[in-house]
C-alpha cells in the first residue's frame, strides 16, 4: 500500500484526447516517486460541495520530472470540473493509493496487457516497465486513444465494437481470431469484460490480474461502496468481502468473484 499523503499538485498540462477523455499532467513532490502502475490518487474537488474525492488511475509516471499523468473521462460533476482547470491551477490529490500491477513477476514472459474503454490507461506505465514480450490488446467503442503510445512498449491490437479498426467485437475477439497465447494476463475494464477475461485465464491455468478500478467511490475505504466479493472470509468484517480501493484494485483473478 501507497503512503497516504495529501500534496497539493499543480496541473502543468491538460488536453483533450477525444470527446470527454481527457489528459492531464500533475507536478507533484513526493506521489511520482513511491507511485506503481495500477495504482491510482485521489482528487479533491475545488467545490466544496462535493466532499469525496474522485479517484483517477495513474497512467503515466515520470520520476524524473517528479510528474503524473492522468487520463480520465468525464462521468459526472467531480470529473466535469477536473476537465475545465487550466495549467497553473493546484489540486489536493492523495496518493499513491491501492496496489499496482506485478510488473516483476512479467519479467521474461508473454503477457497481454487486455483493456477496455477507460480502463485502457492504467496499462500504458504497466506497458513501459515490463520487461518481457507485451502484448496489448485495447477494446473500443468506435475511436481509438493512447494505442500509439502503447506502441513504443509492445504489440498492439485493437478491437472495436463496429469494426472500424481492428477487430469488430471485443479483446477475447481479438485473442480467437489472431490465435494469441500468453503466459500471464493484466487487464482493467468493464466487469462484463474482466469476467470474460478470468474465464479464459482459468480454463487454461494462466496467472491474471484484474483491476476493479471502475467500481470506486471515496478511493479510501471509507464509503464501502466498491466492495466486491471474495473467496475467502475477510478477518476483520467476517464476510465475502474486500473493498477494492483498499486491498485493490488489482486482485489476482481467483481472488475474486465477479
Amino acid at each position: 500500500m501507497g503512503n497516504k499523503r495529501k500534496e497539493e499538485c499543480r496541473i502543468v498540462s491538460q488536453e483533450e484526447l477525444l470527446d470527454g477523455i481527457y489528459s492531464m499532467w500533475l507536478q507533484t513532490e513526493e506521489i511520482a516517486e513511491e507511485a506503481l502502475p495500477g495504482q491510482f490518487l485521489s482528487l479533491y474537488s475545488r467545490d466544496g460541495s462535493r466532499i469525496l474525492p474522485r479517484p483517477i488511475s495513474i497512467c503515466e509516471i515520470n520520476r524524473e520530472k517528479k510528474q503524473i499523468r492522468l487520463v480520465y473521462r468525464v462521468a459526472g460533476k467531480g470529473t466535469e470540473e477536473f476537465s475545465r482547470y487550466h495549467p497553473g491551477i493546484s489540486l489536493s490529490v492523495v496518493g499513491p493509493l491501492g496496489n499496482g500491477f506485478p510488473v516483476k513477476e512479467a519479467e521474461g514472459k508473454t503477457v497481454f496487457l487486455m483493456g477496455g474503454g477507460i480502463g485502457i490507461p492504467p496499462l500504458l506505465e504497466t506497458a513501459k516497465q515490463i520487461r518481457g514480450d507485451v502484448k496489448v490488446i485495447a477494446g473500443y467503442r468506435d475511436k481509438q486513444f493512447l494505442t500509439e503510445e502503447f506502441a513504443r512498449f509492445g504489440e498492439v491490437f485493437v478491437a472495436t465494437e463496429d469494426g472500424s479498426v481492428g477487430t469488430k467485437g471485443n479483446v477475447m475477439d481479438v485473442i480467437r481470431e489472431k490465435e494469441l497465447k500468453a503466459d500471464m494476463i493484466m487487464a482493467c475494464g468493464p466487469t462484463p469484460m474482466l469476467k470474460a477475461i478470468k474465464a479464459y485465464a482459468e480454463e487454461r491455468g494462466i496467472p491474471c490480474y484484474l483491476s476493479l478500478e471502475e467500481r470506486m467511490a471515496c478511493g479510501i475505504g471509507a464509503c464501502l461502496a466498491c466492495v466486491c466479493q471474495s473467496k475467502e472470509v475477510d478477518a476483520h468484517s467476517h464476510v465475502h468481502n474486500k473493498r477494492i480501493c483498499k486491498d485493490g484494485p488489482v486482485f489476482l483473478s481467483t481472488e475474486v468473484e465477479l
